[in-house]
């Protein structure tokens, strides 16, 4: 069975998947505890039998629930935040589609010229304009996040504040028209810097970050942004998904 969800097709068990997501999420079904038996979320989703059991393997995919015997499907406790590698996600969409409690606070917004150094880093053209962002993400009141991006001014003549906060990509997208194709990502465990320990709340024992690299792209192939996103450790876990190509 399908329905009809913004001009696309969607099975129903995707429906309750993302429901029964949510509620774990926002703390409605707690960790350690278990969901509703298959027949009360039968009758509480007016579905059936066989919707409820592919939307709760689904679950147990993502590693929200395991299946314990004769009991039902057991809530994990959520160490980490999942993130996912592919994909060209906005934080902001991240945190709707998980259901994150969080905060973004602009803690520079700039402009500059790159120089050699940072023209081999980035892959922006040297003396080209760029707009400095550095944001931190605070979850469970805590800033586990730092991120730097570099906007070519080229692209993106006007930013401040406020838009920093909320949605790039809304921003980019929806007011500026501007059509983001793809980007290429490097993710590696790097040493703890200066602005992580001046913007991050790290534990005592931290002493590295994951760093998400990305050179973001146009439809018309010119670099636009580029990314470098620091995580903590402990907070994360990234995700993807691969299917093996038939040879």
């Amino acid at each position: 069975m399908y329905i009809q969800v913004e001009g696309e097709e969607m099975k129903i068990y995707e429906l309750v998947y993302q429901e029964i997501e949510n509620k774990i999420l926002m703390g409605y079904y707690p960790e350690e505890t278990y969901l509703p038996s298959e027949s009360q979320l039968c009758k509480q989703f007016d579905a059936s039998r066989d919707t409820i059991r592919k939307a709760l393997s689904r679950l147990t995919d993502h590693g929200y629930i395991k299946k314990v015997q004769g009991k039902g499907s057991f809530i994990l406790k959520k160490e980490q935040l999942r993130f996912p590698v592919s994909g060209l996600t906005s934080y902001k969409e991240l945190k709707n589609a998980y259901g994150y409690h969080s905060e973004t606070i602009v803690e520079q917004l700039t402009k500059r010229t790159i120089d050699a150094n940072l023209a081999q880093k980035t892959g922006f053209e040297e003396n080209s304009e760029v707009w400095s962002i550095l944001r931190s993400r605070k979850i469970d009141e805590q800033k586990v996040i730092l991120d730097w991006d570099l906007i070519a001014v080229e692209f993106v003549p006007e930013l401040d504040t406020e838009i920093a906060k909320d949605s790039l990509y809304a921003y980019f997208e929806q007011k500026l028209n501007l059509e983001i194709a793809f980007a290429e990502k490097e993710i590696t465990v790097d040493p703890i810097v200066a602005l992580d320990r001046n913007y991050l709340d790290l534990n005592i024992q931290d002493t590295y970050v994951v760093a998400v690299k990305s050179r973001v792209f146009l439809k018309n192939l010119r670099q636009f942004q580029y990314t470098e996103s620091h995580h903590r450790l402990d907070k994360f876990k990234f995700h993807d998904f691969a299917r093996r190509h038939q040879l």
